[in-house]
């Protein structure tokens, strides 16, 4: 039989952070569903605050210029009054100050996904500033291996290779619920 109840929740932020294509804006909206919380995607409210995407702001200043505009996005997110679901950009989490501003303020759940995923998922869009290139398979694996240690810090792991979005979603509720440690 089904609880109809509310599922308790962390009163925090909930951060999603990983590669490109692991899925953390499509879970973190249904995951805000879940919870009954507000969805913020970073890249997107970077956007928004630049006024332009975030492959002009690549293009026309660089990746640390884009970088230090993130972070500032992301505190701003971060100090809101009502916890939310928020999907990182696939490097903001590598960045060493705003994964502290992370790990200080929010829960952080890393979505994992193999190699093979990750392609079949970008080869969709043609957005990605860091895949313009001649090998995008080399780039994201590169990618994977530099950013794994940088993932592997998030208070919770949680494949997202092998199952739906759905299905994503409510294993990071569960994993929320469960974790005694995550307030």
């Amino acid at each position: 039989m089904e609880n109809d109840s509310p599922t308790p929740a962390p009163s925090r932020t909930i951060v999603l952070v990983g590669l490109m294509g692991a899925g953390k804006t499509t879970v973190g909206r249904r995951l805000a569903k879940l919870m009954d919380r507000p969805f913020k995607d970073a890249d997107h409210e970077v956007e928004r605050a630049a006024g332009r995407s975030v492959s002009e702001i690549f293009a026309d200043f660089g990746e640390a210029a884009f970088r230090d505009g993130e972070r500032k996005v992301i505190s701003r997110l971060l100090e809101e009054d009502r916890p939310l679901v928020l999907a990182l950009g696939g490097g903001a989490f590598a960045d060493p100050a705003t994964r502290a501003l992370v790990k200080d303020r929010a829960v952080s759940v890393w979505l994992k996904a193999d190699l093979d995923t990750l392609m079949d998922r970008v080869s969709r869009k043609d957005t990605r500033p860091l895949l313009q290139t001649e090998d995008p398979r080399a780039v994201m694996a590169e990618l994977m291996e530099r950013r794994a240690p940088a993932y592997a810090e998030a208070d919770i792991h949680v494949g997202s290779d092998s199952k739906s979005h759905d299905a994503t979603a409510r294993s990071i509720l569960s994993a929320l619920t469960s974790e005694t440690s995550v307030k």
